[in-house]
């Protein structure tokens, strides 16, 4: 049985790694978008490159900020979450230690052991370690690896700025004459590699994941480089 939890740990710690790099696949992405838009945008209206340079950090600041406070609130909550449902297990495993056994044994019956061997596993694991135990078979939880909301805070605020930051530069850096055409095809490049990235990481055909990322990023960027335009045009 050792080997039995060892694995299912293991497959956990993977599972949770996966979800990580999901989170910053889809955090860049995010940033990628949501700059992209801003500062195209901001571009219909001016090829000033003081304008684009301020606004394109304005948007890399406060979204950066506000996946980071959001991501912190949510994973705070999930711990939360997790230490509830941890005290109320190492209660009832004081005021009901047979009916806790029991229920263990029955855990590991419904993963394919006979009745007997649940049973003999379910004592051995209650002797070494039961909150762990249940922790890990009914709740499906390592009490030592209990989600860190300040992580989740630092990765989400570093994926949103490492994508925000391809099209700012792309933006600010070339030439008044090539900038518009630089960042729009750096932004779709980037949005076929993070589309195909969490559609490979989430086990999806990539294709649709591909052309809906990119669909998606490039009607943001027509949407408010027209509004721009309209705006300049309009001489606001």
């Amino acid at each position: 049985m050792a080997d039995a939890t060892s694995g299912e740990s293991h497959g956990g710690s993977l599972g949770t790694r996966l979800n990580w790099l999901r989170a910053a696949v889809l955090g860049a992405n995010d940033g990628i978008v949501s700059t992209a838009g801003l500062i195209v945008g901001v571009a219909g209206a001016t090829g000033d490159r003081s304008s684009l340079l301020l606004a394109g950090l304005a948007g890399l600041l406060a979204g950066s900020m506000s996946m980071a406070a959001g991501e912190y609130v949510s994973v705070s909550t999930q711990r939360d979450s997790e230490r509830a449902a941890l005290t109320v297990e190492r209660q009832e495993l004081l005021e009901a230690p047979e009916a806790e056994l029991r229920e263990l044994a029955g855990l590991l019956a419904q993963r394919g052991l006979s009745e007997e061997v649940a049973m003999a596993a379910a004592e051995q694991l209650t002797q070494r370690d039961a909150l762990r135990a249940h922790a890990r078979l009914e709740l499906g939880m390592d009490p030592d690896q209990l989600t860190n909301p300040w992580h989740a805070a630092g990765a989400s605020f570093l994926a949103f700025t490492v994508g925000a930051l391809l099209p700012l530069l792309a933006m600010v850096l070339p030439p008044a004459d090539a900038r518009l055409a630089v960042t729009v095809g750096s932004v779709l490049a980037a949005l076929v590699l993070t589309g195909w990235g969490s559609a490979r990481l989430g086990a999806a055909p990539p294709g649709r994941a591909v052309v809906r990322n990119v669909t998606g990023g490039a009607l943001a960027m027509a949407v408010t480089y027209a509004t721009g335009a309209l705006l300049n045009a309009a001489g606001v």
